[in-house]
């Protein structure tokens, strides 16, 4: 509260001090908030377009294992997926977007030719072919979805986190601050009309004392003057 402030000048140099800051501190994360919000939209756009893509690879993937299974048989298609013998690999990276650290995801042994998937030519089919190609271009889809939507996860976050800051400073620091600061100037005025009063009322009073020392003077000369006057007689 104001009037837990004590009201002298050093504390209002340093209340004004903490205003010039603080309204620094909230352009500066208002910009950083308007800039995240665009960065997050960006971010929103291309996670739906990765969503759409996402849904569309694994309709596909699921179209072409159900064909190879109604073709093949579950023994052929599940003795293709057991040799396989190198897996896919992710490494992961960060990238800073306004200050966030969102991560990068790069993979690596994903799509495989068909004779890197192990079963070979005489234990394929083109529709065993081609469920492995889906189900590849899924695997892609899905990591780079995982990207985008961690992406996004982070930067709303961090959104919300600047938001909060801003409006702790927009709402209750800087009017807290200025409270105190129009207190402090009120009292600061009031002590200063107190002192010129204190001042003009000493001034009064020894004018008064001075006016009464003259008044003296002149009635003890007064009273001197027939003396001096019958002396000369």
């Amino acid at each position: 509260m104001a009037e837990d402030v004590k009201p002298t000048r050093k504390n209002l140099m340093e209340i004004e001090d903490r205003i010039e800051l603080s309204e620094r501190g909230h352009d500066t994360l208002e910009q950083k908030r308007d800039g995240l919000i665009m960065e997050f939209m960006d971010i929103l756009d291309q996670a739906q377009d990765v969503r759409s893509e996402l849904e569309a690879d694994y309709e596909r993937a699921q179209d072409r294992i159900n064909k190879a299974r109604a073709m093949e048989g579950d023994v052929a298609v599940r003795g293709a997926a057991a040799a396989l013998e190198e897996y896919p690999e992710l490494t992961t990276q960060s990238k800073n977007i306004m200050g966030v650290v969102v991560p990068q995801i790069d993979s690596s042994k994903v799509k495989k030719n068909i004779d890197e998937r192990g079963y070979g030519l005489l234990g394929s089919s083109a529709r065993i072919d081609e469920a492995a190609d889906a189900y590849e271009e899924l695997i892609e889809s899905i990591i780079l979805a995982a990207e985008v939507e961690t992406a996004m996860k982070k930067m709303l976050d961090e959104i919300e986190t600047t938001k909060r800051r801003v409006n702790a400073l927009e709402f209750k620091l800087l009017p807290e601050l200025r409270e105190n600061q129009e207190y402090i100037e009120q009292k600061l005025m009031e002590q200063e009309r107190e002192e010129i009063f204190r001042l003009k009322k000493i001034k009064a009073k020894k004018e008064a004392e001075e006016d009464e020392e003259e008044t003296v003077e002149v009635e003890s000369e007064e009273e001197e003057t027939p003396e001096r006057v019958s002396a000369d007689d």
